[in-house]
């Protein structure tokens, strides 16, 4: 890939006899967003902190800017814009003070206003760290990341734990700053925000990337369009084998008493179905549908829900 901001070749990482990333090769372009999904324990936070210069790799190579962290340093920090998966500010300084004292660290960047602004803090600039709500809290941890005007910003679940509407004024943000031409590295476990903000995903498991593409393509790559879910009422049963045989399925997924059919055409799906559950006389305790998603995609190839894995 030409004009890389960052490349990742051969890493791997363990802790005891527990590997975290396993021989894990990336490459994000300049000027994209490129997102790392996967569940809790996946590797997504390893990874990101050795592209960081956290954490030393046991082995692999790791290229930022065209540079690399045990020669050029003090450049690449100067260059890299971090929020942490966790960034604890000291609660006594208030909001202007906190993006002050991270502006100091650089020799160039943006006004201690402007940033402020931009993660739409303003009325609570004089306000004290302590005082801030969970959602003002990580605007604040972002606008510290953005002060020094990095050329690559990581943003390690930036948005865990935020109400609905403080995850879109980050979402805004985050889209700004990329239309700057700017790049972004994302890890999320939020398939929505995924599809939402990035040009390109790759789903990490174990510490492996077992898929990498466009969300759009990674949703066409299951081969159906919608999930029909659908629940019996306890101690009803059904043969997964005809639910195969219904109009329109390509798979079928059970977990418990939910099933999950990937369809082609829901037209034709949910009317098969019905019809064959009132052949047998099964009384339906839920039914559901959605377009497929990023989560599907991860359920199709690995068997598990994110929220599960």
């Amino acid at each position: 890939m030409t004009n890389t901001a960052l490349s990742i070749r051969g890493l791997q990482k363990s802790y005891g006899d527990v590997r975290a990333v396993a021989n894990l090769d990336l490459a994000v372009a300049t000027g994209e967003c490129f997102g790392l999904l996967g569940p809790n324990g996946a590797g997504k936070t390893t990874t990101i902190e050795i592209c960081e210069g956290l954490l030393e790799p046991d082995s692999g190579d790791v290229e930022v800017l065209g540079m690399r962290w045990r020669t050029e340093e003090r450049t690449l920090r100067e260059q890299l814009g971090i929020q942490l998966q966790e960034t604890q500010l000291s609660e006594k300084l208030t909001v202007a003070e906190t993006v002050r004292l991270f502006r100091s660290f650089y020799p160039k960047g943006r006004t201690v206003e402007e940033v402020i602004g931009l993660v739409q803090l303003e009325e609570k600039s004089a306000a004290r760290v302590g005082t801030l709500s969970g959602g003002q809290k990580q605007r604040l941890a972002i606008a510290c990341a953005i002060v020094g005007d990095p050329r690559l910003l990581f943003l390690d679940e930036p948005t865990t734990g935020l109400d609905p509407q403080s995850r879109r004024q980050l979402w805004d943000l985050i889209e700004q700053f990329r239309s700057e031409g700017r790049t972004v590295m994302l890890t999320t476990h939020y398939m929505d925000e995924a599809e939402k903000l990035c040009d390109r995903v790759a789903i990490v498991d174990h510490g492996n990337v077992i898929a990498l593409d466009t969300p759009r393509a990674l949703i066409a790559s299951i081969g159906a369009e919608h999930v029909v879910g659908f629940t019996l009422n306890p101690g009803a049963r059904i043969d997964e084998a005809e639910l195969r045989g219904v109009d329109g399925v390509n798979a079928v997924r059970r977990d418990h008493d939910t099933f999950e059919l990937e369809s082609t055409e829901l037209r034709r799906t949910v009317p098969a179905l019905l019809a064959l559950l009132e052949r047998h006389a099964l009384p339906l305790a839920e039914l559901h549908t959605h377009s497929a998603t990023l989560e599907d995609v991860f359920v199709s190839l690995t068997g598990r829900h994110l929220r599960d894995a």
